[in-house]
């Protein structure tokens, strides 16, 4: 797990501009705090920063392999979780290994197949390769989009990282977000491609882009595959439960200490059991991490999302596979601190304004840090299992829109209404929300013979898999990778998502519950109070001192004049918030305070051209 850097310039001489490429490597010390390396050529640089989890004395990148017509230069970040069975098939055809990364497998797996190498790959990971006797560079991602990866066309090739802040450290690429960053930002909809950089985008999941003299070249070498389920339900949870032990047997190897997330609920529950079962055959212990607030579960409060807090969860499924556990308990002041969301922010490089969410996972994730390098997360599990409260919703699976705004929450209702009236006109998010709502529907493939009803929940499913996920999936690598954690999400292996995804609605729910096929699979590894437990994501604090303290820090920006914030924030709007009730506000109004200093201290840290008028 690491960062990467680069930049191909055709027409440049980059040999000699070493030094941007090192400012732009350096960007990403976070992300790789064990190492750095360089290469450079005349037409291409790469930067890389490691963290180092397997063959940690070998493993340094950039890996060049010299050729009779060029280099072969590979930056890589991410796991390939069947590199063994790869490194066995490569040296059968007469490859010889001098270290025992991945990396190098998936460089010499470049060499033996071309592109090719990407359908054998089982996988997270994001890779440039500079090849060398054709001249060009072969940037990947993974199917699901589980490792970030952006890039930016200039005049003679593009500059590429893992995440936009490399990108905007080169001076060729400029820092202007323009109208259609924000819809984004404020719609929710993860738009393919998206970053709120206006030169800056992403290269989609699932993609091989090769870059030559002629310009950029895209092919898909991976989607969602659409057909007919043939198994009976008692082999879907069969193959489920061998799919769920694969999965997890092959995600705990690492040469570092390993851990798994833990939040009660059935996703992580279910993965901590695993975990515990294979590493106890080995005589270890699972490590186990859970984050909660102060005094959150003695004043816990049911609310339109959460029934019930997630401790004494934690503390059965803890109990029941003997896991060696750890809370991250935190306090309203840890939560607020203006560090803590510079941190945040600077590791997203946009305001996503999730607040208490995004900057109790970042803490999270520092104190694991300090005891374990990777992690195994049930991110993922609700897209793939079918495990939102919306998917049950009538209204929300029937409206002509995506189904999590039709719901409607604390962080999805009232998203822009703080903004000017100005900017609600220029930006107008509503028509936005509906263009790519149609755009996501005419990419869903059809199944002959599915019902009305079928349909409808793969289409649910769908968008969930393609658009959903991936927003979540970024917030979980930016937190965890500012902490130098590797946290790997073993429900979205390809093979586990290609099969349930075309499982029919019924099996998924044929025990009358959300996740059945999960819930059954995995059972005999679980408590019972969990394998009851209804759906709960993830917490936030409901202690009213964290929106006093919001309410202190928004009465400091109102105070301010001339601020870019107010360009795009209603003052008169915010001055409400700052002089109201704090125990009356409601959750989805604190999600806006929140959006508004993400708003603020993001401007202060990366000074935008705004291009919104």
């Amino acid at each position: 797990m690491c960062g990467i850097t680069g930049w191909v310039g055709f027409t440049s001489e980059i040999s000699s501009k070493k030094r941007i490429l090192e400012e732009m490597t350096a960007t990403m010390s976070d992300r790789g705090p064990d190492d750095v390396g360089t290469y450079v050529d005349d037409h291409v640089g790469l930067g890389h920063r490691r963290l180092a989890i397997i063959d940690l004395p070998l493993g340094h990148q950039p890996m060049v392999t010299p050729t009779g017509s060029g280099d072969l230069a590979i930056v890589y970040s991410g796991e390939t979780y069947n590199f063994r069975e790869l490194r066995t098939e490569l040296i059968a055809a007469g490859h010889e290994f001098h270290t025992d990364s991945d990396t190098e497998v998936v460089l010499r797996g470049y060499l033996e197949w071309g592109t090719a190498v990407v359908d054998r790959l089982n996988g997270m990971y994001a890779f440039a390769i500079w090849d060398g006797r054709t001249e060009e560079l072969v940037m990947v991602r993974d199917r699901l989009g589980i490792k970030p990866f952006y890039f930016s066309e200039t005049s003679d090739g593009v500059v590429f990282g893992s995440e936009p802040k490399a990108i905007l450290a080169n001076p060729r690429v400029p820092h202007t977000v323009d109208a259609d960053g924000f819809r984004e930002l404020f719609a929710v909809t993860k738009a393919p491609g998206w970053s709120m950089w206006k030169h800056i985008r992403e290269v989609e999941p699932g993609t091989v882009v090769t870059v030559s003299r002629d310009g950029c070249a895209t092919r898909t070498y991976w989607s969602l595959p659409a057909h007919p389920h043939r198994d009976g339900l008692d082999d879907t949870v069969g193959h489920v439960r061998d799919l769920m032990t694969d999965i997890v047997d092959r995600q705990l190897v690492a040469d570092v200490p390993r851990c798994v997330l833990l939040s009660g609920g059935l996703d992580s529950s279910a993965l901590t059991g695993l975990a515990a079962a294979r590493l106890g055959a080995e005589g270890q212990r699972v490590h186990s991490y859970s984050v909660d607030f102060v005094d959150q579960e003695d004043n816990f409060r049911p609310d339109e999302m959460r029934d019930t807090p997630d401790s004494p969860f934690v503390r059965d499924v803890a109990s029941h596979v003997g896991s060696m556990h750890r809370d991250v308990v935190l306090n309203p002041a840890d939560l607020t601190d203006p560090d803590v969301r510079r941190a945040v922010i600077g590791a997203r490089d946009i305001p996503a304004g999730l607040g208490d969410m995004d900057s109790s996972l970042y803490l999270l994730f520092t104190a694991i840090h300090a005891e374990s390098t990777v992690a195994l997360s049930g991110e993922s599990a609700d897209e793939v299992f079918g495990g939102y409260r919306w998917f049950f919703d009538d209204e929300a699976r029937g409206a002509d829109t995506f189904p999590w705004l039709a719901f409607g929450s604390a962080l999805t209702r009232s998203r822009y209404s703080m903004l000017t009236p100005e900017m609600q006109r220029v930006l107008d998010i509503d028509t936005y929300i509906a263009d790519q709502y149609r755009t996501a529907l005419a990419s869903i493939p059809e199944v002959d013979g599915e019902s009305a009803d079928e349909r409808r929940m793969r289409v649910i499913c769908h968008l969930h898999l393609t658009r959903f996920v991936r927003m979540l999936l970024d917030r979980k690598d930016r937190a965890s990778m500012a902490a130098g954690l590797e946290v790997r999400v073993p429900f979205c292996d390809h093979r586990l998502v290609e099969y349930v995804y075309n499982t029919p609605w019924a099996f998924k729910t044929f025990d009358g519950r959300e996740k059945s096929l999960l819930r059954h699979a995995t059972k005999h590894v679980l408590p019972q109070s969990v394998v009851d437990r209804t759906k709960s994501p993830y917490p936030s604090t409901q202690d009213v001192k964290y929106t006093e303290t919001l309410q202190h820090q928004l009465s400091d920006i109102a105070a301010e004049s001339g601020h870019q914030v107010f360009d795009l924030v209603d003052r008169r709007t915010v001055k409400d918030m700052v002089s109201a009730d704090a125990h009356a506000i409601a959750p989805d109004v604190r999600t806006q305070m929140d959006r508004v200093l993400d708003l603020y201290h993001w401007i202060e840290m990366y000074s935008p051209e705004l291009e919104v008028a």
